[in-house]
């Protein structure tokens, strides 16, 4: 697996972003910390992506792409990989509501505790998995 210095910013990037969602999370900012689990998986996934060689794709949900490419990957990633796919299309699909709302639907009074606390876990897990994968 290729490692270069855009892997490793992704890694930084990734980690300094995870300890923001406390920051949020402390705040009661229930969206942005959704919002932002969402870019980590995305960041990360797509180093895997960029460890292996892949043409990183301009989207934000790049699971099928990963499965593409997971002969080339360390089982760990392997073994999780439609754990890692749930994670990165659940966090896809809030993206935009996190963010933007609609009519009937306030993202501060949408999103709970629970719905950030799920979604740090998930950018953690994430994190975790792909920071062993990439050594």
């Amino acid at each position: 697996m290729g490692n270069d210095r855009l892997i490793n910013d992704y890694l930084i990037k990734s980690h300094i972003r995870i300890k923001a969602l406390y920051f949020y999370l402390e705040h009661k900012d229930y969206p942005d910390v959704v919002r932002e689990a969402q870019e980590v998986v995305e960041l990360l996934l797509k180093a895997l992506l960029r460890s292996v060689g892949a043409e990183i794709p301009r989207i934000h949900d790049v699971g099928r792409i990963l499965e593409q490419y997971s002969d080339f990957f360390p089982d760990i990633i392997k073994n999780d990989m439609e754990n890692i796919k749930k994670i990165s299309k659940e966090l896809r699909k809030e993206r935009e509501l996190c963010f933007y709302g609609a009519e009937d639907f306030i993202p501060l009074e949408e999103y709970t505790i629970n719905d950030a606390e799920d979604a740090i876990k998930k950018a953690e897990f994430v994190f975790n998995i792909v920071k062993e994968a990439l050594g």
